[in-house]
């Protein structure tokens, strides 16, 4: 896992106020006992403090309420069906390039719209654009799976 799931993970973990030993934590972690020591200053440098139990059966107590989204801890597995729209989106944000695509809307109907995209986004459990759209005059998110059909513009944006 990355540094920050394990740092999170760390924190749930000792949120529910059980005493974890460094070395049970950094078996369940998958990392060495001096990265759990890290771990708990680098979470002391956010502001949780977490008490220090000494002696032979001590260990890393959290003595106070955080609330860690579960969401952040799982990663939700996110499917795309049409990875060339996706990398046609990443090749317009990083060039600021326009776009024009053609979008279905929850009503099935297709709307025809030159947007700018600035970048992706996750939307639910699916991938997203956020974009602004010339159509409507504003900032919109698109479901990527919604997008029929892509074309990227040789127009720039700022």
């Amino acid at each position: 896992m990355s540094k920050i799931s394990n740092v999170l993970t760390m924190i749930e973990l000792l949120s529910i106020g059980k005493k974890y030993s460094i070395q049970e934590l950094s078996e369940k972690l998958e990392v060495s006992p001096r990265m759990i020591r890290i771990y708990k200053d680098e979470i002391e440098m956010a502001g949780i403090y977490i008490d220090t139990i000494k002696g032979p059966y001590g260990g890393y107590v959290l003595n106070q309420n955080i609330n860690v989204p579960k969401r952040f801890i799982t990663p939700i597995p996110l499917k795309i069906k049409n990875k060339s729209t996706y990398n046609t989106f990443n090749r317009a944000i990083k060039e600021k390039r326009k776009c024009f695509i053609e979008y279905y809307s929850k009503d099935k109907t297709i709307s025809k719209r030159t947007i700018h995209p600035y970048d992706l986004i996750i939307l639910g459990n699916e991938w997203g654009i956020a974009a602004y759209c010339e159509l409507k005059s504003e900032i919109r998110h698109f479901y990527i799976n919604r997008i029929k059909s892509i074309k990227l513009l040789e127009n720039f944006f700022n």
